[in-house]
């Protein structure tokens, strides 16, 4: 008994058929089961299966940093006729005073990295 199929039956290539052809040869001649269940396999389409896979990608989130409050600088107030040391003592307290607020802003701005 030869068995000839066409590989383009199954889609599954050369080696599934000469694999069956050698399994049929020793078969007595009637046994057709053997074809039939070998053709049956091949006949039944799988649907694809639908997974759905879980993702996770960084967004980026709009930063809310407290606002800092612009103190009352100290040099604001001076006047004209004030004395000299007067104006160097407010200059050198309102230098104290932008410190700190550029210390308050640099922290508020460090929260949103």
């Amino acid at each position: 008994m030869r068995l000839v199929l066409n590989w383009h039956i199954c889609g599954s290539g050369r080696g599934l058929i000469q694999a069956a052809s050698r399994v049929l040869r020793g078969l007595p001649r009637g046994s057709g089961l053997v074809l039939t269940l070998g053709l049956a396999g091949c006949s039944g389409k799988v649907e694809p299966q639908v997974q759905y896979v879980r993702v996770e990608v960084p967004v980026q989130v709009p930063c809310r940093a407290p606002e800092v409050a612009v103190p009352v600088w100290a040099a604001a107030g001076l006047r004209k006729t004030d004395s000299l040391e007067v104006k160097v003592r407010a200059l050198l307290a309102e230098r104290r005073q932008r410190i700190g607020y550029e210390r308050l802003l640099e922290s508020a701005a460090g929260s949103c990295r």
